[in-house]
């Protein structure tokens, strides 16, 4: 019998129609959890994005499913260890995004220092009254060239955003669970410190996952080290607190923060909207391009199917699952 496989969210055509190949397919775009509840028992397997919360109530009515495949690197939205209590593989994806993020987060940097968001709307707004005006807020405008870069995060997306960073003249410094030898040849990036590279850094780039370990990695202490320096996330709105980013902003002590991400997502109110010149927001769509949202379907795609013939994914999340139920006991292939 054929795998049967529920796709939760606007997948690219390409991927599907490789899936389809070995599966029957249903799309059941963005459900709500009790509607999730009700249908996940019919399926084997299921793609979800990061827009697909997938929490213990939904799991424990899950009898037939055997593995949830994340359309992300991150998996922060399922309940990674109520599926391992039920025998359920949880994978992700990897490397695929690494390119297309660490391009958004050279963007958002130049975007933050350069002031582009702004004056873009200010444009737009029919504000741009004399090009006296422009020229005499060129004081608060600043160049990412001869800037120390601090990255906070060193795996495949802060090594693609050191390269980009070093084209642009500036010096690398990181901090990551350990040390990145290859990076630091090929860009000549000093590892250091945590707070060293928060205390010496002009411009400070978060990329890392969230974790218990990351949760407010940025908190009200830390950001005291932040005093007229440039704070920019593009990893999970829990590195973050954001409160203490506000304030920061208010008082003058941060000189600028762009964030892709936010604790509370999507967001509607924030203390963050009505400072337009010292921050850029955009809405956790860092890794969203055609070709990273086919390449990720691909692998995402494959993760699945390789559980289905009993394989065990190089990218699979929960790796204790396999003493719960063995591979071969979730062979449907």
């Amino acid at each position: 019998m054929r795998p049967k496989v529920a796709v939760l969210f606007k997948m690219k055509s390409r991927p599907v129609e490789e899936l389809k190949k070995y599966a029957d397919v249903e799309f059941i775009l963005y459900p709500g959890v009790e509607e999730l509840r009700e249908r996940i028992g019919e399926f084997d397997g299921v793609i979800i994005s990061p827009l697909n919360p997938f929490p213990r109530e939904v799991i424990e009515m899950a009898g037939r499913l055997k593995v949830i495949s994340c359309h992300s690197a991150g998996y922060d939205h399922v309940d990674v260890k109520a599926a391992t209590e039920r025998g359920i593989y949880v994978t992700k994806v990897s490397g695929v995004l690494s390119e297309a993020v660490a391009e958004f987060a050279v963007g958002l940097t130049i975007a933050l220092l350069r002031k582009i968001a702004y004056t873009d709307k200010l444009v737009r707004s029919g504000k741009w009254e004399s090009q006296a005006m422009i020229w005499s807020s060129f004081q608060d405008i600043e160049t990412v060239y001869g800037k120390k870069v601090g990255i906070l995060g060193m795996g495949a997306i802060g090594e693609a955003i050191a390269r980009r960073m070093k084209a642009l003249g500036t010096e690398i410094l990181y901090w990551s669970r350990s040390r990145k030898e290859a990076v630091e040849q090929e860009v000549g990036a000093v590892y250091k410190p945590l707070e060293d590279v928060l205390r010496e850094s002009d411009i400070v780039i978060l990329a890392l996952p969230a974790t218990p370990e990351t949760y407010h990695i940025i908190n009200g202490e830390r950001i005291k080290l932040l005093e007229g320096k440039y704070l920019v996330n593009i990893g999970r709105g829990t590195l973050v607190d954001e409160k203490a980013v506000v304030k920061a902003i208010e008082e003058g002590r941060l000189k600028g923060y762009a964030t892709d991400v936010f604790e509370e997502e999507p967001v509607r109110e924030h203390g963050l909207f009505k400072y337009e010149r010292e921050t850029v927001l955009t809405p956790h769509h860092a890794g969203l391009s055609r070709e990273a949202m086919e390449d990720m379907g691909f692998q995402a795609v494959r993760n699945l199917l390789s559980v289905f013939r009993g394989e065990v994914p190089k990218d699979l999340v929960n790796r204790e699952v396999v003493k719960v139920r063995p591979p071969e006991k979730v062979k449907m292939l």
